[in-house]
């Protein structure tokens, strides 16, 4: 019996019980830095199966690290975990995390035969302020040879264009009056926050097929016949690359600008979590997946392949300018339902999400086994982008 074989049907006496955690994740979504009961039980359940486990790590409340074999090159499999706010896992985190956690168990034992680490690695918050910055900070890439994930979608892509994207909260200040006797001596915060969304939206002309802007009001005003005082916006800048992503975030801050000298106000913008970076995904760990994802039946068209413009952003991203990685899209025939619906999430828990659980585990454990037996290690580092 090949080591792969091995890993499959380790895999497949948990499949069942990941298909559990899935749906309970499915049923009980928590969002960025509130992960507490999903963490847990995630943690839990590899340490069940025999991983060194520690909970919580790296000084993050809602983060794990599972180890299994005892020397040589480490891999970091992530696992996300984190839901949206209103519409739950949308975004297909169960499936990320439970074929992140299935495809360690698959290699549980055969780490130590091929002489390799294996870490498990539970990284919040990846959907609002970028866990895997923390993680990154903190060290726990620190000893990776390369890392990985998969992502469900309405598609399957090998190596997907991701954006860089920056997250951006502003406020704008003016001054209260009634706004029916006096609004004269008013300034009104609302209308510097509607005339800064006029003027992305007049930006937008300028901007680049990859360039993404876009925001919510998240605080209004507290009553009609109150002129507001103060109003908030959160928005997201995304681009192709960081150094478009810098451009382009000087440009939406001269939209803030601009509104504020209209009105008479004044604006503050802050950061939001992390910036996210741009993916670079590694050239052979690419080719390696792709031929195993093949073997499992399910063949990946390439990013390059696919609309540019149609794209998001990551924290895996950051991982990958450290270390080298992949993250592909597994498709879980979701459409016209697209992530970020609650159509999408329901999708999860279909069949066809089960199977991406199942391909996306087994396709990373038989990469990382190829890898290994194949000694692979000093050609990782190069970017499918530059091939």
């Amino acid at each position: 019996m090949t080591l792969k074989d091995r890993a499959q049907d380790q895999f497949t006496a948990v499949e069942t019980e990941l298909r559990d955690v899935s749906r309970w994740m499915y049923d009980n979504p928590e969002i960025a830095w509130e992960e507490r009961e999903t963490s847990a039980r995630l943690a839990a359940f590899l340490g069940d199966k025999g991983f060194a486990v520690d909970y919580p790590a790296y000084d993050l409340d809602t983060a794990f690290v599972a180890r299994t074999g005892s020397s040589g090159p480490e891999v970091v499999i992530c696992a996300e975990y984190d839901a949206l706010p209103e519409v739950g896992h949308a975004c297909g985190h169960n499936v990320i995390a439970t074929a992140a956690i299935g495809a360690g168990v698959a290699l549980q034992g055969i780490a130590d035969e091929l002489g390799i680490r294996v870490t498990v690695l539970g990284t919040p918050a990846e959907e609002a302020y970028g866990g895997k910055v923390d993680l990154i900070n903190a060290g726990a890439f620190s000893e990776a040879a390369a890392s990985m994930m998969i992502h469900p979608s309405p598609m399957d892509v090998l190596d997907p264009d991701v954006l860089a994207v920056a997250h951006i909260d502003v406020e704008f200040h003016g001054k209260e009056s009634h706004a029916a006797f006096a609004p004269q001596v008013g300034i009104n915060a609302l209308d510097a926050a509607v005339q800064a969304y006029v003027n992305v939206s007049t930006l937008r002309q300028a901007m680049y097929p990859t360039d993404k802007v876009h925001g919510v009001i998240t605080y209004g005003g507290g009553a009609p016949n109150v002129v507001p005082a103060l109003t908030k916006m959160s928005w997201y800048v995304r681009a192709s690359t960081q150094e478009r992503l810098r451009e382009l975030h000087d440009k939406v801050v001269a939209c803030f600008d601009g509104a504020a000298r209209a009105t008479g106000c004044t604006f503050e913008v802050k950061e939001s979590g992390h910036t996210y970076e741009d993916l670079k995904s590694d050239k052979v760990l690419a080719e390696l997946y792709q031929a195993n994802s093949t073997a499992l039946g399910r063949p990946l068209t390439r990013g390059a392949d696919m609309d540019s413009s149609a794209s998001g952003s990551t924290d895996m991203g950051n991982v990958s300018h450290v270390v080298p990685s992949i993250h592909p899209f597994l498709g879980i025939n979701s459409l016209p339902a697209v992530n970020h619906q609650k159509e999408f999430a329901a999708h999860t828990v279909t069949p066809d999400g089960e199977k991406a659980i199942r391909d996306g585990a087994l396709g990373m454990a038989w990469t990382i086994i190829d890898l290994a037996e194949g000694d692979r290690w000093g050609e990782l580092g190069q970017s499918t982008k530059d091939a």
